[in-house]
């Protein structure tokens, strides 16, 4: 058949080892129809073909982002931003110039606040009285950067009901002011379950008109695909995403994880992992363990440096954990275990021990992988249990150079076997990368120079944090191309650029293979100039 599209005179990077080298693609019927050189691609001309040449520019195939929170992400762009916000001043700045835009009574929600990054609180947590002094009329509730701690007014904690009475959540923590046992603002962890019920419902008309945004945004990033880490306790992602399926603008594929509160009523209906189509598809149930590094929640062997009380929180006791594993894998249901702490990832992979033998003993298992989300803090003798239990290591590159500093101060010298992307993939494991959006932004440049320097933006710190684990170029592609395909059990159609697959590439501006070996810092510089999706320019820079 003739070619609707051919690009020649470009660098195409198949990430498929049958086609090292070429120049060339030919595009029809939303699939790749040859892979080559400029002359043998051309023969697929036809009277209405358009050639594009690309004059030296590169291909690849379509990114995924391999852990985003799509609906959060979506959402929070139309919500207050405190994403690299650099003290408090200025925090409460942005908040106050907010209110004044919301109607009278109106929630203030936004997030992506870092207070590790603000010097004028000295190390210690916001408070409400902060927040009632810009906004004492309204209530607000503002997601920490890593989405395990919430920031409120007195306004919200008066409306929750939560005072100095109130005990703290399983799983959960209320902060109190040490010498009136009053709540000071900051719930972490499932205490802010108790701010999150109040929430004004959202209608699903208000989540698709913010995901078709998204998905706009994420084009521009290259990114064709994601995977959907739900946290939020209900399903309306999934109908969302459904809907925008059954009219026909939904062009991002998507892989979805259901919290959870939610896996009853997903056995219930018979869901199995992989079910769905090439645009929605069922991946399993995410369980938290722990918490995270930034609120020191993340849960440890032994404490914290300069916290000899606190090894964080299981959010999930392991027994708990292994009944709802177990059940999970029997019902056909994969599991994303959200595990960052060296305790939180040992509790999760001694279910996962338990719940795969099972699965071997009884020949049935889920049709697609388990899987362990940021997997940060590992003792050595547990990062080959990862490639041993065939459990995928889901991490994001970005968190190490933007954690670093904490991670030495709460971590010490545990570091070394912090954020192992080369030692995981050396004993064997799959490396699954993504953003954890909007935790970070979801810029797959960003993520690759992280993978391949371990330095921030800035050139910092020379040499690389712990430059042990730096990977090279083609690996960290490979985790954000055909590594998901494989998690997905997609990669007969979609992963790589070879004949047959779907048309899902991308056109960049630079050669990533020769900044990543003459100036890995330029990988940052890389621009998208076009994201096809099934043979259509999505987005044209």
């Amino acid at each position: 058949m003739d070619a609707e599209t051919i690009l020649i005179n470009g660098r195409v990077y198949s990430m498929d080892h049958r086609i090292p080298h070429a120049t060339a693609v030919a595009l029809g019927d939303g699939r790749i129809l040859d892979v080559g050189e400029d002359e043998a691609v051309l023969a697929y001309r036809g009277d209405k073909t358009e050639v594009i040449d690309l004059q030296g520019k590169s291909v690849l195939p379509g990114f995924t982002d391999g852990h985003m929170h799509l609906v959060e992400w979506a959402l929070q762009r139309k919500q207050v931003n405190l994403w690299g916000v650099s003290s408090l001043a200025e925090a409460l700045e942005r908040i106050k110039a907010f209110s004044l835009a919301l109607s009278p009574g109106e929630w203030l929600r936004g997030g992506g606040w870092d207070a590790s990054l603000w010097k004028d609180l000295d190390g210690e947590w916001p408070r409400a009285a902060h927040l009632d002094a810009v906004v004492p009329d309204r209530p607000v509730a503002l997601d920490s950067k890593d989405l395990h701690t919430l920031w409120v007014n007195s306004y919200t904690l008066r409306l929750a009901g939560i005072d100095e009475n109130t005990p703290d959540p399983p799983g959960g923590a209320i902060l109190r002011d040490p010498t009136t046992g009053k709540p000071t603002g900051i719930l972490k962890e499932r205490a802010r379950e108790l701010v999150f019920r109040l929430y004004p419902e959202e209608t699903e008309d208000t989540w698709v008109t913010a995901l078709q945004e998204a998905q706009r945004a994420l084009w521009a990033e290259g990114i064709v695909a994601v995977h959907v880490l739900n946290d939020r306790e209900d399903m309306r992602n999934f109908r969302a995403l459904q809907r925008m399926r059954e009219e026909g603008s939904l062009r991002l594929r998507t892989l979805l994880y259901f919290p959870a509160s939610r896996q009853e009523e997903a056995i219930r209906l018979g869901l199995r992992s992989g079910f769905g189509d090439r645009y929605v598809r069922i991946g399993g149930i995410k369980y938290f363990v722990d918490g995270t590094l930034g609120s020191r929640t993340a849960a440890l062997l032994i404490p914290y440096e300069g916290e000899p009380e606190n090894r964080g929180i299981l959010v999930t006791e392991p027994d708990a954990l292994y009944e709802g594993v177990h059940a999970a894998s029997r019902a056909g249901l994969a599991v994303a275990i959200h595990a960052i702490g060296d305790r939180g990832n040992r509790e999760a992979l001694n279910v996962l021990d338990v719940v795969r033998a099972e699965e071997r003993d009884n020949h049935r298992h889920p049709g697609i992988p388990h899987r362990i989300e940021h997997a940060q803090l590992l003792y050595p003798e547990d990062i080959k249990r990862l490639a041993q239990l065939d459990v995928i290591a889901s991490m994001q590159p970005i968190h190490a150079t933007q954690d670093m500093p904490l991670a030495q101060k709460y971590w010490g010298d545990r570091c070394r076997y912090a954020y192992a992307w080369r030692s995981i993939a050396r004993e064997g494991a799959l490396l699954l990368f993504g953003s954890d959006a909007p935790v970070e932004q979801p810029s797959v440049f960003a993520g690759l120079h992280a993978a391949v320097t371990r330095r921030r933006a800035d050139g910092t710190p020379k040499g690389g944090w712990i430059p042990e684990e730096r990977l090279c170029l083609r690996p960290a592609l490979h985790a954000y191309t055909l590594a998901p395909a494989l998690v997905e059990r997609s990669d007969a159609w979609r992963g790589t650029l070879y004949p047959g697959k779907v048309a899902d590439l991308i056109v960049l501006d630079g050669d990533p293979f020769w900044r990543a070996y003459h100036d890995p810092d330029r990988l940052l510089d890389l621009r998208v100039e076009m994201t096809f999706f099934e043979g259509e320019i999505v987005y044209r820079r």
